[in-house]
């Protein structure tokens, strides 16, 4: 099942009529005018209903928007982003894969991946989707990654489960179990079942990634690097923050080219 299926079940907390989302956006706009940028263009990777790109949009002052995700229903919500944000931007909708996105934009001076998506790339997926990024960013510009750490919550926590209740639609809940390990991948492999009636829904692969392997990732294509925490930042809705400024553009435009060549001979 492709991601655009598995999200007509899951549902995380995106949509503009939900009272939690709107709550959410404001948070993710305070969290962005924190950052006193003021910049023309953005683009939401993975953007869902573009949430965070209108809310970036909102706070960064950007007068265009690119929304690049494979969801096309849910980026068309983006409008009522628009209205809720009251912000006047140009909207681009891309409906692709973020894996593809020297192939699917032009350039912009801010990305944002929001909304803890990391678990849907494998290591070597992450290098296409970071070197990607890097190439498509201008002189300068910045990435920001709203996710958490998996490894502190799972090994350290309480947060791993073999059996998860998960988030639902219409009344309907999910569970998931945990069905195996793709050693060569490094991802777990995780069944999503509908309740009532236990039928299955989704075989997913997750990733689970700690903070600090972002961080070491990103700093060979981009020249800085920031983490700010929840406690540092202190914004309900929204977890820890990297940052990533000044993208090596050779470097990862030489990167993406020769990795896209290998990558899906080796992870077969």
């Amino acid at each position: 099942m492709s991601l655009k299926e598995f999200y007509q079940y899951f549902r995380w907390w995106m949509d503009p009529r939900d009272p939690r989302a709107i709550e959410r956006f404001h948070s993710t706009v305070r969290f962005f005018e924190s950052q006193n940028l003021s910049v023309d263009s953005v683009l939401d990777i993975c953007s869902g209903t573009g949430i965070a790109g209108v809310a970036a949009a909102k706070a960064f002052s950007a007068s265009r928007v690119t929304l690049v995700d494979e969801r096309g229903e849910d980026m068309r919500k983006v409008s009522e982003w628009m209205a809720i944000a009251d912000v006047t931007s140009a909207i681009m909708m891309v409906e692709g894969d973020a894996l593809n996105l020297p192939h699917l934009v032009g350039s912009h001076d801010v990305a944002v991946l929001w909304g803890h998506t990391m678990p849907h790339f494998d290591p070597f997926e992450a290098v296409s989707l970071f070197s990607g990024v890097a190439t498509v960013l201008r002189e300068g510009g910045l990435f920001f990654i709203e996710e958490t750490d998996r490894i502190k919550r799972f090994l350290y926590g309480t947060a791993y489960k073999d059996f998860l209740v998960e988030g639902g639609l219409d009344e309907k809940k999910l569970v998931s179990l945990h069905e195996g390990y793709n050693l060569r991948r490094g991802t777990e492999k995780r069944g999503y079942y509908r309740l009532p009636g236990f039928e299955k829904v989704a075989d997913m692969e997750l990733r689970p990634w700690d903070l600090a392997s972002q961080l070491a990732l990103g700093g060979i294509f981009f020249r800085k690097v920031e983490l700010i925490t929840p406690e540092e930042h202190g914004l309900p809705g929204v977890s820890s923050v990297i940052i990533f400024r000044g993208p090596k553009g050779k470097i990862a435009r030489e990167v993406y080219s020769e990795f896209q060549k290998s990558l899906q001979v080796y992870i077969k």
